[in-house]
């Protein structure tokens, strides 16, 4: 869990802007992201093969 103690003469927007840097250092919003709903056994295949498809993709590009 990412936690932020303003400063005593700290401003409460340089404080926000310090927890956003720790929470994007921490990589939270992505894994939220990926649990924001329930996905199914088969959406989560099609999805990991379509990823793994753009990756290949983008191998071997020049």
């Amino acid at each position: 869990m990412t936690q932020v103690v303003p400063g005593e003469n700290e401003g409460i927007e340089s404080a926000l802007r310090r927890f956003k840097r720790e929470v994007s250092k921490a990589g939270i919003f992505p894994d939220m992201r990926k649990h924001r709903h329930f996905e199914t056994p088969i959406e989560k295949r099609k999805r990991k093969a379509l990823a793994k498809h753009k990756q290949r993709k983008r191998k071997f590009r020049y």
